[in-house]
């Protein structure tokens, strides 16, 4: 999954700056319902990753079902930490 494609589906464009702040609660519960029906790993992963970007990720211990996805994310969001302003 393409984070712009997300951003365009749950918001309605594909820049995160244009997301209306009204539009956010919305727009994240859709994704946090997408999240608990989808059972395919990869987009799972991607809409975690923009519910952590947007604050409101489920925990990694109930997020994912498989060690390797828990360490991916983890991998994330140290890459994030690491990359952030100081």
């Amino acid at each position: 999954m393409d984070m712009a494609d997300l951003l365009h589906r749950y918001f309605g464009t594909r820049d995160l700056a244009a997301v209306d702040a009204a539009a956010l609660p919305d727009g994240i519960e859709r994704m946090r319902v997408d999240f608990g029906m989808t059972q395919d790993r990869g987009a799972r992963f991607a809409l975690w990753t923009l519910l952590m970007v947007l604050g409101d990720a489920p925990d990694l211990d109930v997020a994912f079902t498989h060690e390797e996805d828990r360490e991916a994310a983890r991998n994330l969001m140290d890459m994030l930490a690491a990359a952030g302003p100081d």
